[in-house]
């Protein structure tokens, strides 16, 4: 590790000014009194995505997460920096293939629990082949 340097994310996110540090003209010398309330947009970089480096979108292609929420043809927003914990929705590398479940770990074992009854639980002790590839922080569905 000697020599090794790391590095931080250089995105600080765009918001630049507080809702109190927000220009206002008025002709009239008096605010009015909606003024105390005015804010920006909302700046969904700064709502969704925790780190920018370690976070990338996924479509669902399945519908094994649905009683979790997510559909077929939702965005995943997945951060690869999220440590993975007990119950979490998670994208999983099994054999070569991407999967989205939820990561169970007992005693014993882990598995990958899917969110539809058509769909079987999947024991990790039986595969070589496996690793987290990141977790899914939000689900975006377009209702159009």
């Amino acid at each position: 590790m000697e020599g090794d340097e790391f590095y931080g994310s250089a995105y600080k996110g765009s918001k630049q000014f507080t809702q109190q540090e927000v220009n206002t003209a008025n002709a009239t010398g008096f605010g009015a009194a909606a003024d105390d309330y005015m804010e920006r947009g909302i700046d969904l970089n700064e709502q969704l995505i925790r780190n920018k480096p370690a976070t990338f979108f996924f479509r669902m292609k399945s519908d094994a997460m649905k009683d979790a929420g997510i559909f077929d043809g939702d965005i995943l927003i997945v951060d690869r920096s999220v440590k993975l914990v007990n119950g979490k929705i998670i994208v999983a590398v099994l054999n070569g293939e991407l999967l989205v479940r939820r990561f169970h770990k007992n005693f014993s074992s882990a598995f990958l629990i899917p969110e539809n009854n058509r769909f079987k639980n999947i024991n990790l002790a039986e595969f070589n082949n496996f690793s987290v590839w990141g977790v899914v922080i939000h689900s975006i569905r377009s209702l159009g």
